[in-house]
C-alpha cells in the first residue's frame, strides 16, 4: 500500500513538472515574439529618423494606400500621396517607405522637386509577413509627415 501512495505522489510531481515546463515554453515563445517585434519597430524608427533627420512627426497631410490583405507578399502595391502645392515655396523633398516586419526595414526612397508637379509615388514592395508599412515625407521647410498602414500578408514575399 505504501508503494501505491509513493507512485501517486511521484506521478503528481511529474505532472506538475511537465505543467511548469509547458508554461515556461509558452512564456519563452511569447517573449521572443514580443522582443523581435520591438526590435523591428526600433530598427524602422532608427532608419526613418536617420533619413528624415527628426524623430517627431506631423500627421494629416500624408496618405498611404495599400491593400488591407495582400495575398502574395512578393508584390504588394503601395501609393503614397502628400497634400502639397509643389511650388518653390512649398514642396515635398523626399518620401521614404519602411516595413517593420522585413529583415531590413528599407523599402524605397524617392526624391522630388517642385518640377515633379504632384507629391505622389506608386510602387510595389515585398513584405515578409503581416506588418506595418510606414511612410514619411520630408518637406522643404524641414517638417516631416508620417503615416502607416497595417498589411496582412497571406503568403510571404521575403523568403517566407
Amino acid at each position: 500500500m505504501s508503494n501505491t501512495i509513493y507512485n501517486e505522489a511521484d506521478d503528481r510531481e511529474r505532472r506538475n513538472i511537465l505543467r511548469l515546463l509547458g508554461l515556461g515554453s509558452i512564456a519563452l515563445a511569447t517573449g521572443a515574439i514580443i522582443n523581435s517585434e520591438a526590435v523591428a519597430n526600433q530598427q524602422t524608427d532608427t532608419y526613418l529618423t536617420k533619413l528624415s533627420g527628426v524623430s517627431k512627426y506631423n500627421t494629416g497631410k500624408i496618405t498611404i494606400k495599400t491593400p488591407s490583405i495582400a495575398e502574395n507578399g512578393a508584390v504588394v502595391p503601395i501609393t503614397v500621396s502628400i497634400e502639397s502645392p509643389m511650388t518653390t515655396a512649398s514642396y515635398v523633398k523626399s518620401i521614404h517607405i519602411a516595413a517593420d516586419g522585413n529583415p531590413n526595414p528599407e523599402v524605397a526612397s524617392f526624391h522630388l522637386t517642385p518640377s515633379s508637379g504632384k507629391a505622389e509615388i506608386s510602387t510595389r514592395m515585398r513584405l515578409r509577413k503581416t506588418q506595418n508599412v510606414v511612410a514619411v515625407a520630408v518637406m522643404n521647410d524641414g517638417s516631416v509627415q508620417r503615416a502607416s498602414n497595417n498589411v496582412k500578408v497571406t503568403i510571404g514575399g521575403c523568403g517566407g
